[in-house]
């Protein structure tokens, strides 16, 4: 697959004073998708402006014409497959099918006991991930569906006329252990990493490099025990949380070096933040657009 360069922006700007003139920028800049995080509030903005990701993605959709338009990413914390089903299958109809779910098993922050609820273990988080993500699949694919889990239950659930895309949207699921690499095998057009996050504080680019070829290594081993080809899946690196953090967007040079070590690995899709100053996603917007523009061109 070629290499292709994607965006994300954060929702921390109100739309008609910001918020639509960055996403009709990325379309200008000519990146393949442009992305926002789904959660309630995040890590160091919880105290400022953060808006809700499908409203956000939506307005995105009536403001660009070829932009593909995610997430990065949605997570059982605070959804529901049910409802959720229904908002993306509208949110494909609205963008002429350009939509991508990011899923993920979610974490600790500020979403995992916003409605009131212990935050899960790591096993819960996978276990209810493991019944998510295969009745999404069924809700965004099926006429009629029910369905009684362990925590989630459907009663005859319609979503018709369906998804744009089909035989829907296309899912790209964060995972690196066992069971989420399964249901990325199982159930994704793509998979998703930030890389080791053991790795951020004190790991080396180095390390950093071969910790995600392990990765990839462990996502084929996955696609090979569900006779999936794994040359079938979209391989997505989140830039900005492995040990190069913001460095590569510090220069062009910086960045087509970063890009081409990680298409080497079997990238087929690197994603940027958009610069947000005064933050740990601070960065040059002219290098940031220089970038966007030239960089997969450098790459050859």
């Amino acid at each position: 697959m070629t290499l292709r360069l994607s965006t994300v922006i954060l929702p921390v700007d109100r739309w008609h004073e910001g918020g639509r003139a960055k996403w009709r920028r990325a379309e200008e800049l000519g990146f393949h998708t442009a992305y926002t995080y789904d959660h309630l509030s995040w890590r160091t903005f919880r105290d400022g402006p953060w808006f809700g990701a499908l409203p956000t993605l939506t307005a995105a959709a009536t403001a660009t014409e070829r932009l593909r338009l995610g997430t990065l990413v949605t997570s059982p914390n605070f959804r529901h497959p049910v409802t959720l089903a229904k908002e993306l299958m509208s949110l494909d109809d609205i963008s002429g099918g350009r939509v991508t779910l990011g899923i993920g098993a979610g974490g600790n922050g500020f979403d995992a006991t916003a409605l009131g609820q212990e935050a899960w273990t790591p096993k819960e988080r996978a276990d209810r991930f493991g019944e998510f993500v295969p009745l999404l699949d069924r809700l965004l694919t099926e006429g009629a569906v029910t369905e009684r889990g362990a925590f989630y239950t459907a009663e005859e659930v319609r979503n018709i006329p369906g998804c744009v895309q089909r035989p829907r949207l296309p899912f790209a699921v964060a995972a690196t252990g066992p069971r989420g690499l399964r249901l990325a095998a199982r159930h994704g057009q793509a998979w998703v990493t930030t890389g080791d996050p053991k790795l951020y504080e004190t790991g080396t680019p180095e390390q950093s490099v071969e910790a995600l070829r392990g990765q990839v290594e462990k996502l084929g081993k996955a696609c090979a025990e569900t006779g999936r080809n794994v040359a079938e899946l979209g391989k997505v690196l989140l830039t900005g949380f492995t040990p190069d953090r913001s460095r590569p967007l510090e220069s062009l040079d910086a960045f087509v070096d970063f890009a081409g070590t990680h298409r080497d690995l079997g990238f087929t899709e690197l994603v940027i933040h958009w610069p947000i100053a005064d933050s740990d996603f601070a960065a040059d917007q002219t290098v940031f657009e220089t970038i966007a523009t030239e960089a997969l061109a450098q790459l050859g």
